[in-house]
């Protein structure tokens, strides 16, 4: 089972990152995110624990930055139903979460997507439009939003002729 403490345990210690890290940065006007905050901050935290995964091409919204922990014997955590995760505003947040936490993987990010290209088999391309919420690696972000014809473009490049 997954589930979200920070909302519901205030003394763990992603939690305590989360508020010092939070005033640090928000104090600091020169700071620049290396990736996009979330789009409406005060939703994260509130979204389903169980999301798509993949479809890296192209996404809308950066939702919320997610570090997914695992229970270990040193932990300092004391969650019986296993694995379980902190949600963030920023990257650099969930990166200090994951490196100090125990147990802690590095922070993926939860997206929204309102277009995006399906890919069932290798080569075949599908433009997709609806609602799509799903993890990725932080790293994909580095593209920058979809932009309007980016996906047509794609698709058109990786076409044989």
């Amino acid at each position: 089972m997954f589930s979200s403490p920070w909302t519901s345990n205030p003394f763990n210690l992603c939690k305590e990152l989360k508020k010092r890290e939070s005033g640090h940065l928000s104090h600091q006007r020169s700071f620049m995110s290396k990736y996009p905050k979330a789009v409406v901050p005060t939703r994260v935290g509130e979204y389903p624990a169980l999301a798509k995964s993949g479809a890296g091409y192209f996404f809308d919204e950066v939702l919320e930055y997610r570090v997914w922990c695992h229970p270990t014997s040193d932990s300092t955590e004391d969650f019986d139903e296993g694995d379980y995760y902190y949600a963030f505003e920023t990257y650099e947040e969930a990166l200090a979460c994951s490196i100090e936490a125990p147990g802690a993987e590095e922070p993926l990010v939860l997206i929204r997507q309102w277009e995006w290209i399906n890919e069932p088999e290798s080569g075949k391309f599908i433009h997709e439009k609806g609602e799509r919420i799903a993890e990725w690696r932080v790293e994909w972000l580095e593209r920058g939003p979809r932009r309007p014809g980016e996906i047509e473009a794609f698709i058109k490049a990786k076409t044989p002729v």
